[in-house]
């Protein structure tokens, strides 16, 4: 654990911010694509793909924006999760708009965040 903690600190905010917009870019595409390629995780359900996507952008938004509320990083990264959503409904893209798809975004997010704080790698004042 000393070792990851070390790590994180040491981690210049500039590459993970670059990171968290790669993957960012890079999941708002997957998800707003007709047919997505298939992974491996697609074998656990559409949910894992969720969570493993908002745990991921969630630790890098939490490292690369040190000076950002957690909540505020929920909140934000929540709402990216409904507005996939929606636009998953939109007929064009062949996609299914579901609740709770969302949901186990902000419950991935939210769990992350919490788990990172507690753990003691994420401390910051909450505005």
């Amino acid at each position: 654990m000393e070792g990851l903690r070390r790590l994180t600190s040491q981690a210049p905010e500039a590459i993970v911010r670059a990171a968290f917009w790669l993957v960012l870019i890079a999941a708002v595409t997957w998800a707003l694509l007709p047919q997505p390629p298939s992974l491996p995780i697609d074998a656990f359900g559409d949910k894992w793909e969720h969570g493993l996507t908002f745990v991921t952008l969630a630790v890098l938004a939490a490292l690369g924006y040190r000076d950002m509320p957690l909540p505020r990083i929920a909140e934000r990264l929540s709402f990216l999760g409904a507005l996939i959503e929606v636009f998953q409904s939109i007929p064009a893209l062949h996609r299914d708009c579901d609740f709770r798809d969302w949901l186990a975004d902000t419950i991935a997010t939210v769990l992350t965040l919490v788990l990172l704080y507690w753990s003691g790698m994420i401390r910051r004042e909450h505005a």
